[in-house]
């Protein structure tokens, strides 16, 4: 069985489904502990390869995804695999992008649009989701149709 992140860790979102997601800046020295089995990469440009499985969305700083439907794609793939694996989701500074991906992700576990950008700021980094068009997709981003997928 594998051994799921902790909650209360730094930087692990507990969704309202039990899910664990990390978040975090690749910026940042690697954290301590076990390694995520798939990665969530928000990146204007291709990342390094890592030892993991992962997904690459171009995500340019500060910006929203060059590719909605991709970006929609892999939001749901990390979600539906933080059911029984470490997934991370990072950029550069675990903020902006990170931090929107992470409530477009809490959106997809059940927490209404209108208030997953306030979720995330709680229950991961109290400044994440950076811009007001950030906020925005977040605000417009669909959840499953009748509840969580």
């Amino acid at each position: 069985m594998t051994q799921m992140w902790e909650p209360g860790q730094a930087g692990v979102l507990s969704l309202p489904s039990g899910r664990l997601i990390r978040g975090r800046g690749l910026l940042a020295p690697f954290p301590g502990g076990p390694r995520p089995e798939f990665g969530l990469y928000l990146l204007g440009r291709r990342p390094r390869p890592v030892d993991w499985e992962f997904r690459w969305v171009r995500w340019p700083d500060l910006r929203l995804p060059a590719d909605n439907a991709d970006a929609r794609d892999a939001l749901e793939e990390a979600w539906r695999r933080a059911e029984s694996e470490r997934v991370e989701v990072a950029c550069w500074g675990g903020r902006g992008r990170t931090g929107t991906a992470l409530a477009c992700i809490a959106v997809l576990d059940g927490v209404p649009p209108a208030e997953a950008v306030d979720y995330v700021r709680q229950h991961y980094r109290r400044g994440a989701v950076e811009t007001p068009w950030q906020r925005a997709y977040v605000s417009r981003f669909p959840g499953f149709p009748g509840g969580q997928g």
